[in-house]
C-alpha cells in the first residue's frame, strides 16, 4: 500500500490553479500542527503540535500508512523543530531511528510565557536546547546546550553535518556541527536574523531565511534581541554552500519569506511568503502561499529570479518539504479547518 494513502488520510478537493499538487490529502484534524519533516524512508513525519490539552507545542511522529501518531517528547516545556537523523551511505541503519528536536524542558516543566505582542508581531527566543532521542521518544540525551536559543536544526541527507540557529555569540546566526554536536562552526556573520536552514538533497548547499536590517531597523532589531524577541516581518531567502560560503539572496521583495527548502533537483527552492498578500489595512487575515524560485533563472524586472506561485488558498500555507524520494510535498495550511486559524498538515503528490 502507498504509505501516503493509508485508511486514515482524507482526500481533499483540489484547486485547479494548484497544478503541481495532486492527490491532496489531509493528515491532521484539529489543534495547531506545523513543521512536518520526513523520515529517510519517506514513510513517517515528525511534527510539532499543540493538542491533547498541552499548552504549547510537543513533538509527534506519524506513520503515514497507518495514521498512528505518537507523542515522542516528554510533555514538559515547549518543543520545536523536530528532525529525523539521516545517516548517509556510510551510516548505520539504526541511526535513522533517532530524531532530534529543541526543548525548553531543562528550564522548567511549564510552557514559556508567550511573546509580548505590545512590541508588534514578534517571536520569543526562548531558552531552547537541542536534544536527541529514539523515534519513540525513549533514550533522551542532550545534543547541543548552553545559554540562549539553540533550535531550527536540520541534517544533511548524506549524514555529514547538521545546521542550527543559535544566539550563542550574541546574534541569531547559523552554525554547523557533526551529528554528535561536536566541531561547531559559525557560518554566518552579518547582523540580522539567520535561521531556518535546510540542506539540498545532494548536501552541497544551504538555503535559509534572513533579515538584513540597517539604520533604525537595525537598532530596533538589536533592542528586541536584547529582550529575547525577533520581529519576522522582513525576511529574504538566501542560498549558499554547505558551510554558508558564497551566500547570496534569491529574493529581495521586503516581505516575510520563510520556510525555504530545496526541490529534488538541488537547484530550485520552495518557500512560503506573503508576497501576493493584501496590505494589513485591508482588514483580511494574513495570507501566505507557497512559491518556487529558480536561482539560475534570468532576473525579472525586479532584478531577481521570478517567482512561481504554487498555492492559492486565501489563508496560511507554509513549511513545505519534499519527501526524500522526491514524490511528495508535505506542508501546513489553514485550509479546511474546523475553526478559524486552525493549522493542519497536508500532503500532495508533486507534479513538476
Amino acid at each position: 500500500m502507498d504509505p501516503v494513502h493509508g485508511s486514515r488520510r482524507q482526500a481533499r478537493a483540489e484547486d485547479p490553479r494548484e497544478k503541481h499538487l495532486k492527490e491532496l490529502r489531509q493528515l491532521t484534524f484539529g489543534g495547531d500542527n506545523a513543521e512536518a519533516y520526513w523520515s529517510p524512508d519517506s514513510k513517517r513525519v515528525i511534527f510539532q503540535s499543540t493538542r491533547d490539552g498541552y499548552g504549547c507545542d510537543q513533538e509527534f511522529v506519524m506513520d503515514l500508512g497507518s495514521g498512528e501518531t505518537k507523542r515522542i517528547s516528554s510533555g514538559k516545556g515547549r518543543t520545536t523543530c523536530g528532525y529525523f537523523f539521516y545517516p548517509g551511505k556510510a551510516g548505520v541503519a539504526k541511526d535513522a531511528e533517532r530524531v532530534l528536536y529543541s526543548t525548553t524542558e531543562s528550564k522548567g516543566p511549564n510552557c514559556p510565557a508567550k511573546a509580548d505582542r505590545s512590541q508588534g508581531y514578534v517571536w520569543a527566543l526562548d531558552e531552547f536546547d537541542i536534544v536527541t532521542a529514539n523515534a519513540d521518544g525513549s533514550d533522551l540525551r542532550p545534543l547541543v546546550s548552553g545559554k540562549g536559543y539553540d533550535a531550527e536544526t536540520t541534517i544533511a541527507p548524506d549524514g555529514s553535518r547538521m545546521v542550527f540557529t543559535s544566539t550563542r555569540d550574541g546574534d541569531l546566526e547559523l552554525y554547523t556541527s557533526k551529528l554528535d554536536g561536536s566541531d561547531i562552526r559559525r557560518v554566518t556573520s552579518t547582523p540580522g536574523y539567520d535561521g531556518g536552514a535546510f540542506y539540498s538533497p545532494d548536501s552541497s548547499k544551504l538555503v535559509w531565511r534572513a533579515s538584513r536590517p540597517t539604520g533604525a531597523e537595525l537598532e530596533e532589531y538589536k533592542a528586541l534581541l536584547a529582550k529575547g524577541l525577533v520581529k519576522p516581518t522582513k525576511l529574504e531567502i538566501i542560498v549558499g554552500g554547505s558551510e554558508g560560503q558564497n551566500a547570496h539572496m534569491i529574493t529581495k521583495n521586503g516581505k516575510a519569506n520563510f520556510g525555504p527548502s530545496f526541490l529534488p533537483d538541488s537547484r530550485r527552492v520552495i518557500f512560503a511568503s506573503n508576497y501576493d498578500a493584501l496590505p494589513p489595512s485591508s482588514g483580511q487575515p494574513p495570507n501566505f502561499d507557497l512559491y518556487v524560485v529558480d536561482p539560475d533563472a534570468p532576473p525579472s524586472s525586479e532584478g531577481m529570479p521570478p517567482l512561481e506561485r504554487i498555492t492559492f488558498y486565501d489563508g496560511f500555507d507554509g513549511f513545505p518539504m519534499f519527501s526524500p524520494d522526491g514524490e511528495w510535498l508535505v506542508f501546513a495550511s489553514n485550509r479546511f479547518g474546523s475553526v478559524p486559524g486552525e493549522t493542519n498538515l497536508f500532503v500532495a503528490r508533486w507534479i513538476d
